[in-house]
Formats: structure tokens, C-alpha cells, sequence
């Protein structure tokens, strides 16, 4: 390629092949996280245990982030989000490799580095493909930013969920060996064909780049991760453990075809919520008509649907402590997927318009290191909110897990209503 030819910008083809490797992340992503809890609980490993296994990955993609943005600065996007797909191609290998007969204490830490390492994976990925957003989205044009990255942003969600019910088919039909073993291999032909399509001059790196500069003194970047954090927070207090957990016990007796049957119903619920949620979240710029929307606007949508999601938990708690003394399993079960449905949708907004905010308040000379740290602080919301799903359930039942939810989202509001208009030109479109 000519050096005019790098210089020129990638657009649309480079726009389209970084989402072709965030889509096949993602679905390997959303797969493991359903083979590795129910292989796990099927083996008798309790709520905090479970929460144990993703904890690292969870830890590990928030120093990944810390640090990413830097790497991509120095090195290049495309570098990163190669390094991503290979990392998680090594995880899914090293995943085979375990053995149902090993001590719980040794196959927990196995676990936990493997999932480590699909940690740092994931936020790698992540990273370098909304990077890539603010740098290929067409600057002249009205709205633009907003949709680019709630496409991105929804479509990536939508083939989580898919992964989570391939999870769950894969785990009741071929096990969990074969299951980890064929999505390494399918990865590998993807990041082949990711390396083969991707167009010269995304970003080359910048030498001079210093790790310090990933701190950003923008207070509104600042509110906006702390927001972040509480909102990831108050999802994976329910999402990760307790809610699974919950309908495992609901919907399983015991038995083989029980439990493969609790297997697929459980993974169709969370598929439905991932598919729901980055629908909603794809079509966020159009529900918001983001076209007529001014920056300072926007602002104040981010204020008042956090306000609005952290009614539903709370009710939701309410129902399941009400409910527990009668014999309602079937009202509650349907009460519960309704509520989380409803959380799904307003929680798609809240994530959509941070994710427009985060890149519409830094500028395409910081993008990687903001973008980093944003996402450091989402990652410590989802450890956080791992680390409470598992101790809430365990202590409280679904109803703690439920209250502990509601009041993440409470502090997220907090975070948000610090958000400043002040600075922001009432004229400047998102």
C-alpha cells in the first residue's frame, strides 16, 4: 500500500471488519461465561464459588484497561485488537486441558488464570474497537458519533446473547471439553480472515506516548467512569450469579434431563436479555432522536434514565421478599423475567448514551487513554458487582442480590447528576 493510500482515512471497510472481530469475541465471550457457570454449578460449586471463578477475569480486564489505552496509543490499535482474539484463542485451549477429576481448590485456580487471561482479552478487544469508533466515524456528518458506536456498541451485545444460549446448547449436547476446543478453532479461522481484510492506516501508535497521560483531568470523563462503574455494578450484582442461580433452583429437579432442560431455559432467558438489550441499545440514537439533540441534552438524558433504572430493582426486591413466605414460585418467576426484561430496556440507554458521552467529551488525540480508562471503570463495576452477586445471594437471597442492585444504580445516579452542562455549547450536536 502507498503511504498516501495509509494515510487515507480507513472509514466504512475498517469500520466493518473491527466489527466483524468484535462480533466473533464477543459470541465466544458470551458462550464461556454460561459453559463455565453451569458446568460448574452442575458440579456442586456454590454461589460464592462461582463468583470466585470470574473474579480475575473480571480484575484482569480492569488493569487491562488501565493500561490498554497506553499500548494502543504506543502501538496501534490494530495491534491490540489482534492481541485480544489471540489471548482468548489461548484461553479456550487452555480451558481443554482441564480435568474433572482434579482437587476443587486446584480446579478453581485454573479457572480463575484462564479467566484471567480471557479477561485481559476481552478489554483488549473492547478497547481497540471503540477506539476505532471516534477515528472512523465521519465527523461532518449530524448524529453520526452516536450511531456508529450504539451500532457497534448494540450489535456486539446481540452476539453476546447468542453466545449465551451457543453456551448453554453446546454444554447440553457436546460437553464442556469438545464446546471450548470448537470455539478456539472457529476463532482462529476469524482472526485469519480479521488479519487478511483489515485495511492500512487505523492507527499506528504514537512513541512518545506516556502512561501517566492515561489519568484525564476532564472532570466530566471522571463523573462519567464513576458512573459507569456503579451502573456495570448494579447488572452484574444480579446478572452474573444470582439470577442463574435463581431459576437453576426454580427450574431443575435434579435429574439429567432436568438439568439440561434448566440449562436451555436459563441460557434462552439470558440470550433474550443480551439480544433485547443491544437492540435497544443499537436503536438508543433513534428512541433519543439524537439528531435534534444537543451534547448539553444529552447530558441530561444520562441523569434521568439512571434515575428511572433504579426503581426496577428496588420493586423487584420487594416482590421477592413478599413473595417469600407463600408458595408462588410460578407468579414470582414471571414477575422476575418481566422486571429484569424492563431493566434490560432502560439499562440499554443508560449504556448507549455513556458510550456516546465518554467519546463525544474526549478528544481523537486522547481517545485511547479516556476510552481506557472508562472502561477500567467499567470492569471494576463488573468485579464489584461479581464479587456482591455471589455474597448477596449466598447471605440474602435473590432479594439482597436485588436490594444490593438498586443501590449501585443509586450511586450511578449520584455520579451522573455531577455531570456538567456548563462548559458544553447548547449548540453542539451529537
Amino acid at each position: 500500500m502507498s503511504e498516501a493510500a495509509a494515510k487515507r482515512p480507513p472509514g466504512l471497510a475498517a469500520y466493518a471488519v473491527v466489527t466483524l472481530a468484535y462480533w466473533a469475541f464477543m459470541l465466544t465471550d458470551g458462550a464461556l461465561r454460561m459453559l463455565v457457570l453451569l458446568h460448574f454449578h452442575s458440579l456442586g460449586f456454590n454461589a460464592i464459588q462461582l463468583a470466585w471463578l470470574f473474579l480475575l477475569y473480571e480484575f484482569m480486564g480492569m488493569v487491562t484497561n488501565l493500561s490498554a489505552g497506553w499500548i494502543a496509543a504506543r502501538f496501534g490499535l490494530t495491534s491490540t485488537l489482534y492481541a485480544g482474539l489471540l489471548l482468548q484463542i489461548g484461553a479456550l485451549l487452555a480451558l481443554t486441558q482441564l480435568e474433572t477429576e482434579w482437587a476443587l481448590l486446584v480446579s478453581v485456580i485454573f479457572v480463575m488464570a484462564v479467566q484471567g487471561v480471557s479477561g485481559v482479552a476481552k478489554d483488549l478487544a473492547k478497547m481497540s474497537a471503540k477506539s476505532a469508533v471516534k477515528i472512523l466515524a465521519p465527523a461532518n456528518e449530524q448524529g453520526a458519533l452516536f450511531r456508529w458506536v450504539a451500532l457497534l456498541t448494540g450489535s456486539k451485545n446481540a452476539v453476546k446473547g447468542f453466545g449465551f444460549l451457543l453456551g448453554t446448547l453446546l454444554l447440553g449436547t457436546i460437553g464442556f471439553t469438545a464446546s471450548v476446543f470448537a470455539m478456539a478453532i472457529a476463532l482462529s479461522v476469524i482472526l485469519l480472515a480479521v488479519v487478511v481484510l483489515m485495511p492500512g492506516g487505523l492507527s499506528g501508535g504514537k512513541k512518545d506516548a506516556r502512561f501517566r497521560e492515561v489519568f484525564s483531568k476532564d472532570a466530566n470523563v471522571n463523573r462519567l467512569s464513576a458512573a459507569r462503574l456503579f451502573l456495570f455494578g448494579a447488572r452484574d450484582t444480579w446478572f452474573v450469579v444470582g439470577i442463574p442461580i435463581y431459576f437453576y433452583s426454580v427450574l431443575s429437579d435434579g435429574s439429567l434431563a432436568g438439568n439440561r432442560a434448566a440449562f436451555f431455559q436459563i441460557g434462552a432467558f439470558m440470550a433474550v436479555w443480551i439480544i433485547g438489550y443491544g437492540i435497544v441499545q443499537a436503536a438508543a440514537p433513534k428512541l433519543l432522536r439524537a439528531k435534534r439533540k444537543s451534547l448539553a441534552e444529552t447530558v441530561g438524558h444520562a441523569r434521568l434514565w439512571v434515575g428511572c433504572l433504579t426503581v426496577i430493582p428496588a420493586v423487584l426486591a420487594g416482590a421477592v421478599w413478599f413473595a417469600q413466605p407463600q408458595s408462588t414460585a410460578d407468579w414470582l418467576t414471571a414477575t422476575l423475567v418481566g422486571g429484569l426484561l424492563l431493566f434490560g430496556v432502560v439499562f440499554a440507554i443508560n449504556s448507549s448514551l455513556h458510550s456516546y458521552l465518554i467519546l463525544a467529551f474526549t478528544s481523537s488525540a486522547r481517545v485511547t487513554m479516556d476510552v481506557g480508562f472508562y472502561y477500567m471503570s467499567n470492569a471494576a463495576g463488573r468485579l464489584l458487582g461479581t464479587l456482591l452477586s455471589g455474597l448477596s445471594y449466598q447471605f440474602g437471597g435473590l432479594t439482597l442480590c436485588l436490594a444490593t442492585a438498586a443501590a449501585m444504580s443509586f450511586l450511578s445516579f449520584l455520579c451522573a447528576t455531577g455531570l456538567s452542562r456548563s462548559h458544553l455549547s447548547s449548540k453542539q450536536s451529537v
